[in-house]
This record gives structure tokens, sequence and C-alpha cells, in this order.
């Protein structure tokens, strides 16, 4: 089974090295990972971002499945490119799995960058928009697709100290890979 390994470790200065752990975890359970950084993109070339894109769109093709890693990325919320690779494979009715290192409920994540007030019984950020408060560590849409396109949202029962580097998770992502693919 390909696994697709999305998330914003690639934005990590030893993003290398955690997509070589990543790798090595997949294979470890008889799965064969697919990091988007093992893409061949010339970064000084005029469309490297679209190279970068097409590059990880063809990877999710030839993928079985998706581990997104959706620990809050620069705010309370998953990064936007590894949601976009979530539901592009969710579309494609993909097995879908994701973790996230941060389990704290997205509405409380909100306060931590803006104030959060109630008004009328609805949470409300700084700048008047109502938060969205289901009690889910993200926004519904991902947490529903994850659902109902795979396993739940994987989340450790204590933030790690390290919430980039702490592997845990993921790791529990593969081994419900790996027991889909005996399953089948």
């Amino acid at each position: 089974m390909n696994i697709y390994l999305a998330g914003p470790d690639v934005f990590l200065s030893d993003a290398v090295e955690i997509g070589r752990q990543k790798v090595a975890i997949c294979a470890a359970h008889g799965l064969t990972g697919l990091y988007p950084l093992d893409n061949a993109i010339d970064l000084t070339a005029r469309d490297a971002s679209r190279q970068i894109f097409c590059g990880n769109e063809a990877m999710m093709d030839a993928a079985d499945a998706i581990i997104a890693n959706l620990t809050p990325f620069r705010g309370a919320g998953a990064d936007p490119g590894t949601v976009y690779e979530l539901g592009y494979m969710a579309g494609r009715g993909k097995f879908c799995l994701a973790y996230s290192n941060d389990g704290a409920a997205y509405a409380d994540r909100v306060s931590r960058f803006m104030e959060v007030t109630s008004e009328e019984g609805r949470l409300v950020d700084a700048q008047g928009l109502i938060v969205e408060d289901f009690g889910l560590v993200d926004n519904l849409m991902m947490i529903h697709a994850l659902e109902l396109r795979g396993c739940p949202l994987v989340t450790p029962a204590k933030m790690p100290i390290d919430v980039w580097h702490d592997l845990a998770a993921f790791e529990a992502c593969v081994r419900m890979a790996a027991a889909r693919l005996i399953a089948t």
C-alpha cells in the first residue's frame, strides 16, 4: 500500500530527515511512504511552484491512502496545503488517515491567538466572526471526511513537548493503515 505523507513537516529545517523517519516507519509496517520532498523539483525554475503542485498531485494519484499531519500550523488550524491534499484524496475515494499532536478543541486554540467572546450563545472572535464550536479538534469538514473516508483523527492523550518531531500519533495512523492492508 502506497501512503502519501502530507503535512507541514516539509517546512521544518530538518524536513528531509523527518521524511526519512516517516518513510522508515511505513516500511517497518509493510507500507510504502510517499514523501512530497522526494519529488525532483528545480527550485530555481520559473515554474517551481507548479512543479511542486503537479509532483504532489501525481504522488497522490499513485497513492492508495493519505496520512495527513493536521497539527496546527502558523495559527489555530491545520496547514491549508495539507487540507487541500486531504480533500483531494477524500474526493477520489482513497483511504484517509490523519493526526494532530495538539488535541485541543479548535475553539480553544482560536482563543490562544485572539480574544474570543460569547455573544448570543455563539463564540465570536476579535474580528466579529463566529468561531466554529462543535468541540472538534479542527474544522468539521476535515474531521468528518476522516470519519467517513478512513479513520477518526488520531490525537495523543497529552500534547507532546515537541509537536513537530513526536511521531507516535503518526505511527498509530501507520498501524491502522497496515491493519487495513492485512484485512483486504
